[in-house]
């Protein structure tokens, strides 16, 4: 342990002395935000344009950024499908350039029922890791335990499976892990090989019983915070066996023969003393409290943007007063944002890594919206983003909400709000509108249920769930019974997985609980509809229903609605009963 406690400490300082230099020298050139993008869309243009897509969409001919920007549409996946099922059989001019080369597909939850491919490039990635090293080293800097001690990660498997092309598909995050040194990885507790298990209760087993025998962890890291409370309350209830395998140093998960072999030599030494110090813990507490399992735990690193904001209470209750830092605004198709303090959500736009262009929210559903640099945006509005990236995506609409809250320089400093308006995102799952409709259309043909209104919303609990709130049963249908509604939600919430790879990860894991039924009387939700068209000043015949919100609160507002139709009808009565009464 103290040969492992010496590699990490050389392997801590390492970063401070080699990238400081250079992280500095970013954020100095990120000050000056029109210069540099238009110097890197300059590169992006040239880059792919003798692929299949720059020829169809003539951007072979768009020779000047004001024409780039002027005559190139907003795009969004769809426009692209076609030329990534050309990239998956190996056809890489379909939208790269000769000089590209195609690592992996990262995958994402598609507006549809198949998942979405995005394409990751050398020059892609190495802007991804910069990114990430930009990020990671003022952490180290600011956090002087982590340089010395160790890290926990969870990562994804970044080959799952290939394309017919031969090209690996998965998570970028694990391509990252797998690519780095060995005596990189000497920081980090978890090995990488861990990914490659399928089995979500398994893979938490083992990245539990790993990092419980550490007690030198300085930061726990991953993308969502209901990951890391999925950990505590999996820890309670698995605490014998873990301490038990810890003591014994045994894994009693059954897994596949190659990562068992390459983890044998992680688990395979019996550590009894730490396994007793957790015993008191868990005797003195009934739980493995994360504060005294990990005593040198300097810093937690999630998401606390948007709707993973509303995890936190939890994770501080959970984890004590430990400093957050947020990862910034990330997704397959990019690295966006890079926070640079503690305990704040906006981050510094990362316009070294992407060409980014806004659309103003209020416009953004309008057919002509004016569409901004980074340079333009005012501080306190609202905005859509759009990327050009280095893999190939052009104007690309990500569907993804922020705020300027202030500038590093002339670069804007972006705080994530949420997914556009039909798209629900709490841990991760990107519910479209879409995917919501088809999953409760085809669970009430199933079940011969009748009904017009329905929204699919999210509910905060712990963990969360969503809810299919409707109108009550049409006249002539049997009301819902107890049993009837217990199918119902069960089909809606297999359509879900079916539809959406990555809710049906987050219900696999624990993060989402299952669906819920809940009816609303029909005259709450015209009342409902009345108070939303005259919020936003539009027309009856211009209302479109929700049939998905990402609003936690959106169940509140409707039963808001509810209770006061039923005040109005009693005071009705009363006022009936009154004057039936004096005549």
């Amino acid at each position: 342990m103290q040969l492992v406690g010496n590699i990490r400490a050389l392997v801590g300082k390492l970063p401070k002395a080699l990238i400081t230099v250079e992280a500095n020298r970013s954020l100095e050139r990120m000050k000056r935000c029109r210069k540099v993008q238009r110097r890197l869309l300059k590169e992006l243009l040239w880059m792919h344009r003798e692929s299949h897509f720059a020829h169809a969409y003539k951007l072979d001919r768009m020779s000047t950024i004001d024409n780039f920007r002027k005559y190139f549409p907003v795009t969004n996946f769809e426009d692209y499908r076609p030329y990534i099922e050309q990239l998956k059989k190996g056809n890489l001019r379909a939208l790269l350039g000769a000089n590209s080369k195609l690592l992996m597909f990262s995958l994402s939850s598609g507006t549809t029922s198949e998942s979405k491919f995005i394409p990751i490039t050398d020059r892609f990635l190495k802007d991804y890791r910069r990114g990430w090293r930009n990020w990671g080293v003022r952490v180290l800097n600011e956090h002087k335990p982590v340089c010395t001690r160790s890290i926990v990660q969870l990562t994804s498997d970044y080959d799952k499976f290939r394309t017919p092309g031969g090209t690996p598909c998965g998570n970028i995050s694990g391509l990252v892990a797998a690519m780095q040194l060995k005596i990189v990885r000497a920081m980090y507790t978890i090995p990488s090989i861990v990914s490659k298990i399928e089995s979500p209760e398994k893979k938490t087993y083992t990245a539990l019983r790993l990092a419980l025998t550490d007690s030198e962890v300085a930061m726990l890291t991953t993308a969502n915070p209901s990951t890391l409370i999925h950990w505590t309350r999996f820890a309670e209830s698995h605490a014998e066996d873990l301490i038990r395998d810890i003591h014994d140093g045994t894994l009693s998960v059954e897994l596949d023969h190659t990562v068992q072999r390459e983890l044998d030599r992680k688990v395979s030494r019996p550590e009894p003393v730490r396994a007793r110090r957790l015993h008191k813990i868990f005797e003195r507490h009934g739980t493995l409290v994360p504060k005294e399992v990990w005593p040198n735990l300097s810093v937690l690193a999630v998401w606390t943007g948007g709707s993973a904001g509303a995890f936190l209470p939890k994770l501080h209750e959970l984890f004590g007063d430990i400093p957050v830092r947020d990862h910034g605004l990330s997704a397959s198709e990019g690295r966006m944002t890079i926070p640079v303090e503690d305990g704040i959500a906006p981050g510094i736009l990362d316009v070294e890594s992407h060409y980014f262009e806004f659309i103003p929210a209020e416009e953004y559903e309008t057919s002509n919206p004016t569409i901004l640099e980074a340079h333009e945006l005012e501080a306190g509005q609202d905005y859509y983003i759009l990327l050009t990236t280095s893999s190939g995506f052009y104007r690309y609409d990500i569907c993804d909400v922020v705020r300027c809250t202030g500038f590093h320089g002339s670069t804007p400093m972006l705080r994530f709000l949420h997914k556009g308006a039909h798209i629900s995102n709490v841990t991760g799952e990107k519910i479209t509108e879409f995917q919501a409709v088809e999953a409760i259309d085809n669970a009430k043909r199933r079940l011969g249920l009748s009904f017009e209104y329905f929204t699919l919303a999210p509910t905060w609990s712990d963990p969360p769930f969503y809810h299919v709130v409707s109108e009550e049963l049409a006249d002539g249908d049997h009301r819902a019974s107890r049993s009837v509604a217990e199918q119902f939600a069960a089909e809606v919430d297999r359509e879900l997985q079916r539809l959406n790879c990555e809710y049906k990860e987050k219900r696999e894991s624990g993060r989402l609980e299952n669906v819920r039924w809940h009816c609303i009387p029909h005259a709450a939700w015209l009342q409902f509809s009345r108070t939303r068209q005259m919020n936003v000043g539009g027309s009856f015949e211009q209302y479109k229903h929700p049939c998905l919100s990402p609003s936690l609160t959106f169940l509140d507002e409707l039963q808001k609605a509810a209770t006061e139709i039923k005040v109005r009808e009693k005071n009705i009565i009363r006022l009936q009963t009154t004057g039936r009464a004096a005549s």
